[in-house]
């Protein structure tokens, strides 16, 4: 019986993935910072910041779908937060809801992380859809940090939006937790070469 090979999964090239990630927030502070030149009031502002942000990101989304056929986990939880905590702000002319935005999707992804440890899980993976090649421990640490990372990120938010004005949250939305996250993920460096799977290295090498 004849077996067909299994093609292997496509992935954005680097650029393209990170047009489509920070994109949207791109707009989201662009509009932001520039509406009152527009006749847009200072009151009003991260409102039409905040639907302009939902209709890039749903557009990212669907650039990324047409391309790849599929949606990571990790764009897709964002995005329908996004959705659903844009539209609330909107419909209930609530700023809480946008500026609580990060909170929850930071909240969740930290929580499913640990939480899949619990159960001797190690979802890293799934969650970033991820292209490394690591070992079990490798993994269980990978996944520790970042769910640590995810929580931290969190706490963070939480105490700028509830302390700083309006400006400087969306500034530091886009300014502080992109690279954050950034040098976070650089600095897992040494961990991702100390546990990366000798067979899988070999066999990229062959």
């Amino acid at each position: 019986m004849k077996v067909e090979s299994v093609p292997p999964r496509r992935h954005l090239p680097p650029l393209l993935k990170l047009a489509l990630e920070v994109g949207p927030l791109a707009v989201f502070f662009l509009t932001n910072a520039y509406a009152e030149r527009f006749g847009v009031t200072a009151e009003s502002k991260l409102f039409l910041a905040t639907g302009v942000f939902v209709v890039a990101t749903m557009i990212a989304l669907g650039v990324h779908f047409a391309l790849l056929r599929r949606l990571p986990i990790m764009p897709l939880v964002s995005g329908v937060v996004v959705l659903v905590f844009g539209g609330l702000t909107l419909a209930l002319q609530d700023k809480t809801f946008i500026m609580m935005k990060p909170t929850i999707v930071n909240t969740l992804f930290g929580l499913v992380l640990l939480g899949g440890l619990a159960f001797n899980k190690s979802l890293l993976s799934v969650v970033l859809d991820s292209m490394f090649a690591l070992t079990d421990e490798g993994w269980r640490k990978l996944t520790f940090r970042w769910g640590l990372f995810f929580l931290a990120l969190a706490a963070l938010n939480e105490i700028v939006w509830r302390t700083q004005t309006e400006d400087f949250w969306v500034s530091f939305k886009v300014f502080g937790i992109m690279p954050l996250t950034i040098v976070f993920a650089l600095a897992q460096t040494p961990l991702l070469l100390r546990h990366e799977r000798k067979d899988e290295a070999e066999a990229k090498v062959g």
